[in-house]
């Protein structure tokens, strides 16, 4: 390792005599001749007042920066937890939602159970569905045993949905009236007249069923109020299905037939009640 040279250690300590002199000769100067001190307070407002003035300056730089990042940093963590009470009270407001949309539900179960108080009923919730928009044949979580049969009738919504087809231990098919398959002897809550409504998934796009042999001579009119009739085979009387919209005499001026709106609403079923009592048994 190369040492130091003794000339440099011997110009530094001549150098920190020489200043130290030279100070101590300043400070006594200008305690006896006051006059002396005035060019030295001018080179150090001209030199030391600028310098003083720029450190300032980049101190409050550099307070200002760290000001504004604690500010960042207070805002960021303000933010994140503003964003975490907004997905709070989505969530709530979601929850909300949800029970609002079961409690109507259960309401409107409710006040069928009372409209059709004279049949005794069971309650089951809707779990699966054929593919396709509307609930024409769908599942059911309650079976055999306990007490569903073939043939029992389904209500939701506020009138008719369909009949039981078939049966399980823990489940059950029911095919609705709107099915291709499914007819149902109606009768007019004005006349008593009778009429046959089927399905029809393809008119059903329309929101409406076709009901067809009545009565030339039943006054039959918009708006009136379609029932199941006394003389259905399968299913009990006095069920709303839905609401006549339109009807007219056939081409064969002996019957008249037309469309209807189902009271139920058949895109969206998530409970049933089922009416126990058979058509037979009655």
């Amino acid at each position: 390792m190369k040492r130091p040279s003794k000339f440099i250690n011997i110009n530094t300590k001549v150098l920190i005599f020489v200043l130290t002199v030279f100070c101590v000769f300043s400070i006594i100067l200008s305690s006896i001749f006051s006059n002396y001190s005035k060019p030295a307070k001018i080179v150090s407002g001209a030199i030391v007042v600028p310098l003083q003035d720029g450190m300032n300056g980049i101190g409050k730089w550099f307070t200002n920066k760290a000001d504004y990042f604690n500010s960042v940093k207070k805002l960021t963590k303000k933010n994140k937890e503003l964003e975490s009470q907004v997905n709070e009270l989505t969530e709530e407001n979601s929850l909300l939602a949800q029970n609002k949309y079961e409690l109507e539900r259960l309401r409107d179960l409710y006040q069928l159970d009372q409209d059709y108080s004279s049949y005794e009923k069971i309650a089951a919730n809707v779990i699966g569905k054929d593919s396709g928009n509307w609930f024409d044949i769908f599942t059911i979580n309650k079976g055999s045993k306990d007490g569903i049969k073939k043939d029992m009738n389904v209500i939701s919504g506020g009138g008719l949905v369909g009949i039981v087809t078939d049966v399980g231990k823990d489940y059950a098919k029911v095919r609705a009236i709107i099915d291709d398959e499914s007819s149902v002897s109606v009768s007019f809550a004005n006349t008593s007249d009778t009429g046959i409504v089927s399905g029809d998934l393809k008119l059903m796009d329309d929101g409406v069923m076709n009901v067809t042999e009545v009565l030339k001579d039943a006054k039959v009119t918009e708006g009136d109020m379609v029932v199941t009739s006394k003389i259905s085979d399968k299913f009990v009387p006095g069920i709303l299905v839905g609401y006549v919209t339109n009807i007219k005499l056939d081409s064969s001026e002996l019957t008249q037939s037309g469309q209807i709106i189902p009271v139920v609403d058949f895109k969206h079923i998530d409970e049933v009640l089922v009416i126990t009592q058979l058509k037979d048994d009655m």
